[in-house]
């Protein structure tokens, strides 16, 4: 696993030469050391998670290879770029990259993207068994108002035309408690949830207070 970012290039992902004590070396990066080893090893499935794939620069990161990351062209060999090398990106490796749509770079997304990655929407886990076997476990009248009052804050979201369902606050805010207080819930409200709300909404503050008295009264 990966994160990409704005500085990120094809010398940190493939190969390219870095300094040493005799001057410049030709380094191999993770994705090449990462091909290689699944080369070898046919019979098992290789995943590869890319964090933030939207961030980099990907034409300048993949280079040659962005071709061969396409599923009908596994197992082609291209040159590349620093070596006499033939390389191929082997079948049995899975790409995943992950990205928040929320982020305001994804306005334009690269259609070369789109066309070699399909696309799975994954909406906050409020009601999927896990989550819910969670509230059972902290057992807090406060917490499960919270989740409902939120519940109800992600449907007006979902239904603003300047927001939309991508906008909406996911589970992840309240995971990873291991007991619910007072101080828990208050520090979730004050210093995570209301400053996103004052973002969303910055030209509403109207609807940033109602929505803000609304989630301090759920855990009052």
């Amino acid at each position: 696993m990966i994160q990409f970012h704005q500085s990120y290039s094809y010398e940190d992902f493939i190969m390219g030469f870095r300094p040493s004590d005799a001057g410049f070396q030709l380094k191999h990066g993770p994705f090449y050391n990462f091909c290689k080893k699944a080369e070898i090893d046919s019979d098992n499935d290789y995943f590869f998670i890319i964090d933030e794939i939207n961030r980099g620069n990907l034409s300048k990161i993949f280079g040659e290879l962005f071709m061969l990351i396409e599923a009908d062209k596994r197992g082609i060999e291209l040159q590349l770029l620093y070596s006499d090398e033939k390389f191929s990106v082997p079948s049995n490796i899975h790409l995943i990259g992950m990205m928040n749509t929320v982020d305001r770079s994804l306005a334009m997304l690269d259609y070369a993207l789109r066309r070699r990655f399909a696309f799975f929407e994954m909406k906050p886990g409020f009601d999927t068994e896990g989550f819910r076997e969670y509230r059972t476990r902290l057992a807090s009248e406060k917490f499960d108002r919270l989740i409902h009052c939120v519940e109800n804050l992600n449907t007006a979201i979902s239904s603003d035309e300047s927001l939309g369902e991508g906008f909406c606050i996911g589970h992840s805010y309240f995971c990873n408690l291991k007991t619910v207080t007072d101080h828990s819930l208050t520090g979730i409200v004050e210093y995570e949830l209301i400053p996103l709300l004052k973002e969303y909404w910055f030209d509403e503050p109207t609807k940033v207070k109602d929505w803000s008295n609304n989630l301090r009264s759920a855990i009052k």
